[in-house]
């Protein structure tokens, strides 16, 4: 079978070989893969952290072929979405413990459902540690790629006032379509926005510095990226002399509570109440094009690759 492994000799650090098909222990099943997304982390460390012909890949969808012989988890047949932590995701076929595959709904499509496994659920988890945030102002930086885009999705359906934050007008395209109320281009300040009660922050660098001094004093703010590359150096003292903020760096818990998120994610995605925003989308032959539309953040949300469309 076909997989996408890391390859040093690559433009992108990883390339399609011919390997052999995993086999499946009792617990896991075997998936054939139709669909898989990027996600920002995997591709920046494409050529660090893995021996040449690893198998690559987080998180993607397909068709149960052959069920876990321990009697648990999706039957043969079965539409699944996969995250297997040890990676192999980017692959014609992949096995996965059941307890890391979840049923995509009735009418969700592959592609929508691998956009929402880390990008959703980290938003998900996100909106969820800021508690009630009915009728509060929440501002998100970062607000354009696909953490940002369902985080904006995730607290306007929770009834918070959505200030998203963009780089550019561009980047800001679709925004209030999916709830937010007020898109700030460029790094925001008091002059652009008001105070706000929460902050989800996916740039980091000297926009959380900014950002944090937005927030009301006891305000939360997360830290949940840093898309700028670039480190943070907080202001404290500044920050003690406005009434004092609460920052948090906040991670993806990829434990118990995964598996029940995702499925939140995908019957949200059923009933049509959150976008998967799917901002590029082809054939994983087109695996470099992809890469380097999402490194230069020309995708607005998601890359979607099909695995089914390569010849």
């Amino acid at each position: 079978m076909r997989a996408l492994v890391r390859d040093p000799t690559a433009l992108n650090g990883a390339a399609l070989w011919n390997v052999e098909a995993p086999i499946r222990s009792g617990n896991e099943l075997l998936v054939a893969v139709r669909a898989f997304s990027l996600n920002q982390a995997e591709v920046r460390y494409l050529r660090e952290g893995s021996t040449s012909g690893a198998r690559l890949g987080l998180e993607a969808a397909g068709d149960v072929i052959e069920a876990a012989g321990d009697g648990f988890g999706p039957a043969v047949g079965s539409r699944v979405l996969t995250f297997g932590w040890n990676a192999g995701g980017w692959a014609e076929q992949r096995t996965v413990p059941s307890s890391a595959a979840v049923e995509i709904p009735a009418g969700v499509d592959y592609g929508d459902a691998t956009a929402t496994t880390a990008a959703g659920v980290t938003a998900l988890q996100a909106v969820r540690r800021l508690g009630s945030i009915l009728h509060r102002r929440v501002l998100i930086t970062g607000a354009s790629g696909g953490v940002g885009r369902f985080a904006v999705q995730l607290a306007a359906l929770a009834g918070a006032e959505v200030i998203a934050c963009v780089g550019s007008v561009q980047r800001g395209s679709g925004l209030e379509q999916i709830g937010a109320e007020q898109i700030v281009v460029g790094e925001p300040d008091a002059g652009t926005v008001e105070t706000v009660d929460a902050v989800i922050d996916l740039v980091g660098g000297s926009t959380l510095n900014a950002v944090a001094g937005l927030s009301r004093p006891g305000g939360l703010v997360l830290t949940v990226g840093m898309a700028s590359g670039e480190a943070s150096a907080i202001d404290w003292e500044t920050l003690r002399n406005l009434g004092g903020r609460t920052i948090e760096a906040f991670a993806l818990d990829a434990g118990s509570p995964f598996a029940s998120d995702l499925t939140t994610m995908l019957h949200l995605l059923a009933s049509g109440r959150i976008d998967a925003q799917i901002g590029w989308r082809g054939s994983w032959t087109r695996f470099d094009e992809a890469v380097s539309a999402l490194a230069a953040r020309k995708v607005l949300g998601k890359v979607v690759l099909d695995i089914q469309d390569a010849e």
